[in-house]
């Protein structure tokens, strides 16, 4: 068992103010993995005030922003150095296969790298306006803003954390860190390197904990500026509600229902193969997941066939055996959850082609076997409902403008993805697709260079790319009056 009794603030590792803990179990066999250190209320004010001092008063928001970016690229050189130690605490901690979370965590140091770049261009970036007015002068400078609070997921738990600290690092904000309690061990991890790396103190704080007591008290702190956040729908929904008390910046990212549009012209292996990796990637635990699969009518029988054979292959089991291409869920509750969707999914009519049950030769743990659903009712919770498992329902469609009006009916609208022979159908299509993210003859590709987040229930801002460092800049116009005749409005 791992013992992990100390929080990460103001550069220290602190027993918690209360001495609470709580515990973490690995996936795969439900077996205790780790006792970790709870924030309580009390730790989170001492975090936000360690940050608070650094951004205030510290060197780390005045540095240049080649100095910034330097130590962005050791972090990411630390997470390569540790990238197999990384993963392979991942598995233990979320239950994914091997081979996602070395990918993960190459991605995570990936962030960094390429935030270190945005860092270095912020150097000189002042920009000269302008006006009509010859009497003035302007220009406009962006500047961090401020201490930011970030609220994690336990699907991608390096992956998440490396795309809310790296920009905020890149923009000279402070930050304190909350991973989930299901999976706080690679956040803890990343406060090590980051020390290593030549952080100074204060700037980042990771406080392990419950989110009803460290998350809601840290969103709801007065002395946060910026609240960062992943997760569920409600979730989101509240700290929109606290951060509204002190008219707070928010972003979220928050759930999606992702369709998934393939014409008849596909060619029914890549279809199949991107429909695979779109909803069992991670065991289906994706925000973006193409859950809900819509195929022209020509093409639906044929490839409903392949994609249960398909299915069938995968190799479920524990995360670090070779060649287990599917892991359990992240806990019991999250089994639990996903199953009574299928249940009721079975209730209300669709009809169920494989998976639904936990592998016989797997009693312990949190497996499911991977599922396939066709002929789904449009007003059931199985098509509707986000339900974050490994589980696919397929529909068809019989023309282009149904199949746009099948994809656009939900509250999401996070991905979306499209397939077809014809490219030009797809870009029309992917134009009329209400998502914030659309992918053409694939699906689930994501690059730290494009942005990142949905439209409708799916959230509010954008992550990665240039627009997740706007997330933590503020813009500032500088205006002076250069002309040598007064301005004589009152005295003459």
């Amino acid at each position: 068992m791992l013992d992990r009794p100390h929080l990460y603030i103001d550069g220290q590792w602190l027993a918690p103010q209360q001495a609470g803990h709580f515990e973490v179990f690995d996936p795969s066999d439900a077996s205790l993995l780790a006792r970790v250190a709870a924030a309580s209320a009390a730790d989170v004010d001492l975090a936000v005030s360690a940050a608070r001092r650094a951004f205030d008063h510290g060197p780390w928001p005045r540095l240049s922003g080649a100095k910034r970016g330097a130590i962005l690229r050791r972090i990411a050189d630390g997470i390569r150095a540790n990238l197999e130690d990384l993963a392979v605490l991942e598995v233990r901690d979320n239950g994914k296969p091997l081979p996602e979370a070395q990918w993960d965590i190459a991605d995570a140091a990936g962030c960094f790298d390429f935030y270190a770049d945005l860092a270095e261009r912020l150097d000189g970036e002042e920009r000269p306006i302008a006006l009509a007015d010859a009497r003035f002068r302007a220009s406009v400078v962006r500047e961090p803003v401020g201490v930011a609070a970030a609220v994690i997921p336990w699907n991608y738990p390096l992956l998440m954390a490396s795309w809310k600290v790296a920009p905020a690092l890149a923009a000279g904000c402070c930050m304190v860190l909350k991973p989930s309690e299901l999976t706080p061990l690679t956040a803890l991890e990343l406060a090590r390197i980051t020390e290593a790396a030549g952080l100074p103190a204060g700037v980042l704080n990771v406080l392990p904990g419950l989110g009803g007591e460290a998350g809601a008290a840290l969103v709801e702190h007065p002395g946060v500026d910026k609240v960062a956040f992943t997760g569920s729908v409600p979730t989101g929904s509240r700290i929109m509600q606290a951060a509204a008390r002190d008219v707070k910046n928010i972003s979220l990212e928050l759930g999606g229902k992702s369709p998934f549009i393939v014409f008849a012209d596909s060619d029914i292996e890549a279809a199949v193969e991107w429909i695979l990796f779109g909803i069992f990637w991670n065991q289906g635990q994706v925000c973006s997941a193409t859950s809900r699969v819509l195929v022209e009518r020509a093409l639906y029988p044929a490839l409903l066939e392949r994609l249960v054979a398909e299915t069938h292959k995968i190799r479920i089991g524990n995360g670090l055996e070779p060649g287990v291409l599917l892991g359990p869920l992240v806990s019991a509750g999250q089994h639990a959850k996903v199953s009574a969707a299928i249940a009721q999914g079975i209730a209300d009519g669709a009809r169920l082609l494989c998976g639904g049950q936990r592998p016989a030769d797997l009693p312990e743990g949190w497996f499911l076997q991977p599922t396939v659903f066709a002929d789904v009712p449009l007003d059931s919770d199985l098509w509707r409902e986000e339900i974050f498992g490994p589980v696919v329902c397929v529909n068809p469609f019989d023309d282009e403008a149904e199949a746009l009006r099948l994809a656009n009916d939900s509250a999401f609208g996070l991905a979306a993805a499209v397939m077809s022979a014809d490219l030009e159908r797809c870009e029309r299509v992917a134009r009329k697709l209400q998502a914030g993210i659309v992918w053409i003859n694939c699906s689930q590709p994501t690059f730290s260079e494009l942005p990142w987040g949905g439209v409708k229930r799916s959230g509010i801002g954008r992550e990665l790319g240039e627009w997740g460092l706007d997330n933590y800049l503020e813009t500032k116009q500088i205006t002076r009056y250069e002309s040598a005749e007064p301005w004589g409005w009152y005295i003459k």
